[in-house]
């Protein structure tokens, strides 16, 4: 069955770190908090609740502050947080918007909260760039959960045959290829057209 749409990760596929530290390398140096601490006290105990929606972001983030950064507001971290972590890469922007070109519907299914989420979708205008988003805290399950991709086949009315996914996480891949999907892993190192050449050869040609 021909493809009919990319469904497209965003961290690692979409958004890559201008330093290979991550977002966070600096935290300390510019905010005066630990990236460590941030981690420990913040995403290891809460951020599968944020990200699957069960509870917000600022929520969860604003007692954790209080407690390891009280010199640090919410909006301030949030904003320091969505701003380094928004590194676009153009070549493969280019080389969707070619296949989007060409007919094929462009769908970005990742794991976000909602802030996020909005903030790529409206501010960082990936709403311009692609068709629809499709992501964790909306959804109420994370991939590689095979919920997620259930919900995300009904919500298209694609067929998994008719969808071809890229991820930068082998989990992620498997679990949508379980599913019927045609998936591949994205390192960044190869052209979307050979991949989707060797993956998927029901797909249209990419434009010269």
């Amino acid at each position: 069955m021909p493809i009919k749409a990319l469904m497209v990760d965003v961290d690692g596929v979409i958004v890559v770190q201008a330093d290979p530290g991550g977002w966070s390398i600096h935290l300390e140096r510019d905010l005066g908090l630990s990236e460590k601490a941030l981690k420990d006290a913040f995403f290891a105990p809460h951020f599968s609740d944020v990200v699957c929606g069960r509870a917000g972001l600022r929520e969860r983030l604003a007692p954790v502050l209080a407690e390891i950064a009280p010199h640090l507001s919410v909006d301030l971290l949030v904003n320091y947080w969505f701003t380094h972590d928004a590194h676009f890469d153009q070549d493969l922007l280019g080389q969707l918007a070619e296949f989007r070109a060409l007919g094929l519907k462009l769908h970005l299914v990742t794991v976000q909260e909602h802030e996020r989420a909005d903030y790529l979708w409206r501010v960082l205008q990936l709403n311009n760039r692609f068709d629809a988003i499709h992501y964790a805290a909306d959804i109420g399950w994370a991939k590689p959960a095979q919920e997620f991709f259930a919900e995300v086949e009904r919500r298209t009315g694609f067929e998994p045959s008719e969808m071809f996914f890229i991820d930068d996480k082998l989990d992620n891949v498997q679990a949508a290829r379980a599913r019927g999907w045609n998936a591949a892993l994205w390192t960044g190192n190869q052209r979307l057209e050979d991949v989707l050449r060797d993956e998927a050869p029901a797909a249209p040609e990419a434009v010269p």
